[in-house]
């Protein structure tokens, strides 16, 4: 249980890391990047986060060490 927790953690985690990279380089592209693309990008990240967090939780609700 707590290694396929921890990677469900880490992938929950991994994909906000993702997605803020990515809005990082739509940003440094500075003209080339459309905003509606920026606005998408953050609008994901704000999702995954959530999702990210209520993963946490769970698993640290589920260890019993709440």
């Amino acid at each position: 249980m707590t290694t396929s927790s921890n990677l469900v953690v880490g992938v929950a985690v991994g994909a906000v890391f993702l997605v803020l990279a990515f809005g990082v380089f739509n940003m440094i592209r500075g003209g080339a990047g459309s905003p509606q693309r920026s606005q998408k990008l953050m609008r994901w990240r704000i999702a995954l986060q959530l999702v990210a967090l209520l993963i946490t939780l769970a698993v640290i609700y589920m260890r019993g060490r709440w």
